[in-house]
């Protein structure tokens, strides 16, 4: 049984859950390296300053984060600031239509590989969204990238998986396995630190 279980078998309540949560929630972000925080930051402007785009994938929660991050750093900074650069931010969770094609012709793997077989261009930059860092859609698209000279860049957590091990920008989040709610909401929150980093720093 992970902490999250756990904690909330002991809890008299919802409230005290939630209270339980929260604070468990603090110590899973203070696991997160400062140094990869900048990284990442770094990669994304050096994307917007070339004009590279910046390619995000990820399943289940980690899709709904993708999405939110091509809205925030997309849409939101250049409505927020007064930047000439934005960024190129494309979700490749977005499209149902081709995503449940190529799962159907060629198999759920390669969702995300055969949409940057299109798009990709060298010099863009892949973001990919895992908890357990072992999703083979992912990974697939991941491997690729790497092949192809491109950057990877990955929010992971539990122990970080192979995903981790081929980044070259990996930011980790260091919660029990099984522990998806926890680490899906720190991807999230990273996304909002970007988001409004962009936006004060570009004004």
């Amino acid at each position: 049984m992970n902490n999250i279980d756990q904690m909330a078998l002991e809890s008299m309540s919802a409230g005290d859950f939630a209270k339980g949560y929260f604070s468990y929630l603090k110590q899973v972000l203070d696991t997160i390296d400062s140094a990869s925080i900048n990284a990442l930051v770094a990669a994304f402007e050096d994307a917007r300053l070339n004009g590279n785009t910046i390619f995000i994938a990820g399943n289940g929660g980690s899709a709904t984060t993708a999405t939110s991050m091509a809205n925030d750093l997309g849409f939101d900074v250049i409505e927020k600031t007064a930047t000439d650069l934005p960024f190129k931010v494309l979700a490749l969770t977005d499209n149902t239509s081709v995503i449940t094609a190529i799962a159907n012709d060629v198999g759920y793997e390669n969702v995300f590989l055969n949409q940057l077989k299109i798009h990709y261009r060298q010099g863009d930059k892949f973001l990919a969204i895992s908890a357990s860092g072992n999703s083979p859609n992912v990974v697939l698209a991941a491997e690729w990238v790497k092949e192809n000279g491109g950057e990877v860049i990955s929010f992971t957590g539990f122990e970080g998986g192979k995903l981790k091990e081929i980044s070259d920008v990996a930011v980790h989040v260091n919660a029990a396995s099984g522990e998806y709610g926890p680490v899906e909401d720190a991807h999230l929150i990273l996304n909002h630190i970007l988001a409004h980093w962009f936006q004060i720093k570009l004004k």
